[in-house]
């Protein structure tokens, strides 16, 4: 039998592209599609570019149909993703979250929601298998060259700043590195702001223009020598193997994974 799957935010661009990607996926059916400028009778596939599903696109999760589907992916925005999940989880649907901008006490509730409504939930900063890498390979690195800045670069309609792969990184960087050997002095900031914003310790820069789609740089200093680790993502195809295999593994245990690295060999 296949997992069936909803999607919340389906007529956004990583909406879209999750449709298009569940409905190729052999082992997985597009039971529903929720967002919330939906016109009555409008077919998801049709609206996604491809061949029409028999999925009305809905403007409520409460509308989907009478057959609950096992699992929301919402892709929504930060101001409404944590009504999409606590609401899915109470109906009886694990979710995948791909939505950034959520807070620690976010996450503490979503998980607490899982816990109590025995589902899963995974929420990924960034679902690119590529992005996953980069992060892992910083947190390495991170053991040897303790200085380290982040440059993350995105198209100009991101709401957030900084972006969840670059916070998720510097927790990470955090975590590996010792408190001892960081080594930033202080610095007069002619213009406001030129250094970045910190975050565990770290510097943290935002570009934010067209023609960008997700892009990330982790530097790292050493007298005498650098390390640059970077991921483009250059098309938001590059993010689909990611939601795919959270759908596939999220009703797998009971509460919150919070990034993808948790269901990756690493």
């Amino acid at each position: 039998m296949s997992l069936t799957v909803a999607v919340c935010g389906a007529l956004g661009r990583m909406g879209k592209e999750v449709v298009k990607a569940i409905a190729q996926a052999p082992d997985l059916e597009l039971a529903g599609a929720v967002d919330r400028s939906a016109q009555e009778g409008l077919d998801i596939g049709k609206a996604a570019g491809i061949e029409p599903l028999g999925v009305s696109v809905v403007s409520d999760l409460e509308l989907l149909s009478s057959r609950l589907p096992d699992v929301l992916v919402d892709f929504t925005e930060p101001a409404s993703v944590m009504a999409n999940a606590l609401r899915a989880l109470g109906m009886g649907m694990h979710v995948v979250i791909g939505t950034t901008g959520l807070s620690q006490g976010d996450l503490a509730q979503i998980d607490e929601a899982a816990r109590a409504a025995n589902k899963g939930a995974v929420v990924a900063p960034n679902f690119a298998i590529g992005a996953v890498l980069m992060m892992h390979f910083s947190a390495q690195a991170a053991k040897y060259f303790p200085n380290v800045e982040i440059i993350e670069l995105h198209h100009e309609q991101k709401k957030d700043a900084p972006s969840g792969t670059a916070i998720k990184t510097a927790e990470m960087i955090g975590a590996a590195r010792s408190e001892s050997s960081l080594n930033y002095p202080d610095v007069e900031e002619s213009v406001p702001g030129a250094r970045g914003g910190s975050f565990a310790g770290v510097h943290v820069h935002s570009v934010r223009l067209p023609g960008f789609i997700a892009h990330q740089e982790v530097i790292f200093g050493l007298p005498g020598q650098t390390l640059t680790i970077r991921h483009d993502s250059t098309s938001r195809e590059s993010f689909m193997p990611g939601v795919l295999l959270a759908v596939r593994e999220v009703a797998a245990g009971t509460g919150l994974i919070y990034g993808l690295e948790n269901l990756m060999d690493l």
